[in-house]
């Protein structure tokens, strides 16, 4: 038998081969672990953009896989690009427009509608009148104008009411050179104008421009008669002014839809004017009519006071002739002689009705 020695010393002599199949074993088990994660990964992105990349593949629209993915790092939503790429493609716009994948992204970072764009090239694709670029619609998306309805209304022309119907007013207000007011609506005819959609005016200045030529019109006609015979002759005013100037829309035609008579604002503002003529004069003649009585009571004062000064001088009288006792100037008989003269006077008044009466 052999001893405990002898078969330690066999077992450390196999022991480096033990250790070396232990290392190839972990090894092995960590490669499969790996590609079993790498395996796991790739069927998972595999199964994210399978169905994005056949429609990519399917309709041509040369989106690869590896396109999807960098998408994905770029915070980009790839169903929308290819949405919208399968969506050009299948519409028959093709790259040579301007329309790749990258410009697609490049438009969804800028924070503009992709899919809006895309419709609105393809309506004016098939609408075959109007010459719009991707760029020129980007840039009209990103200016903050809905280039697919800008597309729609120059295909079809938009109809605008004037006055608008949110404004709260019911029509517009005109008058005529003989005072007669007329109550207007008109509806205008707008087709938009791609080339002036950036930096052009709104519906709004339409609205408010051929309002004012309405009213311009219908002050300039010297008879209200003469607009309700021929309301065209407001719409070739207006017409004749070019009121679209330097805004997004083209007018194609004014539309007097309803004119009604209203009040006579002549004939108002002359009986305004007369009862503020009147209303004039009457502060005038109150004016006047105290300045008189003021005038009236500065005689009676100053009559007043003239006839104080007439009693302070009769006061004087009697001292004088009492004077002229004590002087030796005036006799008894002298005094007697002026008394009658005094009491026959003053019969002589009674008898004319010119005198004081006394009670």
């Amino acid at each position: 038998m052999r001893t405990f020695g002898q078969i330690q010393q066999q077992f450390s002599t196999f022991r480096p081969l033990l250790a070396a199949d232990d290392f190839w074993q972990m090894a092995g088990v960590i490669l499969i672990v790996m590609l079993l994660l790498i395996f796991l990964v790739a069927f998972g992105v595999f199964y994210s953009y399978f169905r994005l990349w056949i429609q990519s593949v399917t309709t041509g629209a040369g989106i690869t896989i590896w396109d999807l993915i960098g998408m994905t790092f770029r915070r980009v939503n790839p169903s929308l690009i290819v949405r919208s790429k399968v969506m050009a493609v299948q519409a028959g716009l093709g790259e040579e427009t301007g329309i790749t994948s990258k410009v697609l992204e490049s438009h969804y970072l800028s924070r503009g509608n992709v899919p809006l764009v895309i419709r609105a090239m393809i309506a004016a694709a098939k609408a075959k009148t109007i010459n719009l670029t991707f760029e020129k619609a980007r840039a009209i998306d990103l200016a903050g104008r809905n280039v697919l309805e800008a597309v729609q209304t120059s295909v079809y022309p938009k109809v605008i009411d004037c006055p608008a119907k949110n404004s709260g007013r019911p029509h517009l207000d005109a008058v005529a050179k003989d005072g007669i007011q007329l109550k207007v609506n008109a509806r205008v005819t707008v087709r938009a104008n791609i080339e002036r959609l950036i930096g052009g005016a709104t519906e709004e200045t339409i609205v408010a421009r051929v309002g004012e030529g309405i009213v311009s019109a219908i002050g300039s006609a010297s008879s209200h008669k003469d607009v309700l015979e021929n309301p065209d002759l407001i719409s070739k005013a207006v017409l004749s002014r070019r009121l679209d100037s330097q805004t997004a829309f083209e007018i194609v035609s004014i539309d007097i839809a309803d004119i009604d008579v209203g009040d006579n604002i002549g004939a108002r503002l002359q009986a305004d004017q007369a009862e503020a003529d009147t209303r004039v004069a009457r502060a005038r003649a109150e004016g006047r009519r105290a300045m008189a009585a003021a005038a009236e009571q500065e005689m009676t004062a100053k009559v007043e006071e003239s006839r104080a000064a007439l009693v302070e001088a009769e006061s004087e009288v009697p001292k004088a002739i009492a004077e002229a006792f004590r002087g030796g100037q005036l006799g008894i008989l002298d005094y007697y002689q002026l008394r009658n003269v005094q009491a026959d006077t003053e019969m002589r008044k009674s008898i004319a009705g010119t005198g004081n009466k006394t009670g």
